[in-house]
């Protein structure tokens, strides 16, 4: 295989800057089918953005011998359903976050995707940018992992004592899918699993959970979530996550260590703009981290994994550990956990 066939399931807003760009910057890609549920909305995605062939359901385009893989936009609580069914079809699979509704979910997305030799990428996209690569080498020193546990050092800023991360943006429409239960929403769903897994790669381990508070839109929607962490070598860690509260944007991480602290402004969307400022010997610098899309890293990544074998970040083991993060936070918040209620 030379080149990586793409069949996208449902015509989701995020599929354009997702997909259908970045693909014309990847030329080993080719975005090929299509499907919604809604054909006519199919065909007139078809025919905006130039793909071929047009299914009338998500069974036919999983079906499809020449489609080789599977994008999967669809609502949370359908992203391990379709994902398990385009496996079992033989087909690789890169999914939006989160991969699953919850923990034992996403464990079961594993083990097929395991037993079938296939690629399956949680798409969180800001691991695969310049940035987050800078950001790591920064907390951990070149190829390390944080130092959290107070044995030697790690990176610039030394032994690891605290970090954090937020994402924050506006969604006052409560109708959207995002606010609905049954469909795998809440903030936490959506904007905390990026800044839990913000945390986790500059923490460098996996932490626990000691508390929760929730800002809720009915019963058991959460429009914002606060969480604070421990890690295993002691070191703190502490998310923020809204889709409707005070902080109407928020988009940063930060670590502190024994040398020095980093911040970093905007490590979602670095395309747009970021700053990366250290603060450590007695010295402030400011870095910007520049690149292509982080869509596109991600689409180069996905393809060179199904292609030539290279291995990915944001593997389906990864998103198990992520869920049993996001169901822990749920848990200490006293909220259900999305997709067993």
């Amino acid at each position: 295989m030379d080149r990586l066939r793409v069949g996208t399931l449902g015509a989701a807003r995020i599929t354009p800057d997702a997909l259908i760009k970045p693909a014309r910057k990847v030329p080993e890609v080719t975005v090929a089918a299509v499907a919604a549920r809604d054909p006519a909305r199919a065909r007139q995605f078809a025919a905006a953005h130039g793909i071929g062939t047009v299914h009338d359901s998500y069974e036919a385009l999983i079906a499809d011998p020449g489609i080789d893989a599977v994008y999967n936009p669809l609502p949370n609580s359908l992203h391990a359903p379709w994902t398990l069914r385009a496996i079992a079809a033989g087909k690789h699979v890169l999914c939006e976050k989160p991969l699953a509704s919850n923990e034992a979910e996403a464990a079961e997305v594993a083990a097929a995707a395991r037993a079938a030799g296939l690629v399956v990428m949680e798409a969180f996209h800001y691991r695969y940018h310049p940035l987050a690569r800078r950001m790591l080498e920064i907390v951990a020193g070149p190829g390390g992992m944080a130092n959290t546990n107070g044995r030697g050092q790690g990176g610039e800023l030394g032994e690891i004592r605290h970090v954090e991360a937020a994402l924050c943006f506006p969604e006052p429409r409560f109708s959207d899918i995002r606010y609905r239960f049954e469909l795998g929403g809440g903030a936490t769903m959506d904007a905390g699993c990026y800044a839990i897994n913000c945390i986790r790669m500059l923490g460098g381990g996996e932490p626990t959970v000691i508390s929760a508070r929730a800002k809720l839109h009915g019963p058991v929607i959460d429009r914002a979530m606060t969480a604070v962490f421990r890690f295993p070598g002691g070191a703190s860690g502490k998310i923020r996550a809204s889709l409707w509260s005070s902080d109407l944007l928020r988009v940063g991480a930060r670590a502190v260590g024994s040398r020095g602290e980093m911040r970093v402004l905007n490590y979602l969307a670095p395309q747009r703009f970021s700053l990366l400022t250290v603060k450590a010997g007695g010295s402030t610098r400011w870095e910007r981290v520049r690149g292509d899309t982080t869509y596109t890293y991600q689409l180069r990544a996905f393809a060179a994994a199904v292609l030539h074998g290279e291995p990915v970040i944001t593997t389906p083991e990864d998103a198990v550990a992520n869920m049993r993060q996001i169901d822990n936070v749920y848990r200490a918040a006293g909220l259900p956990i999305r997709g067993l209620l």
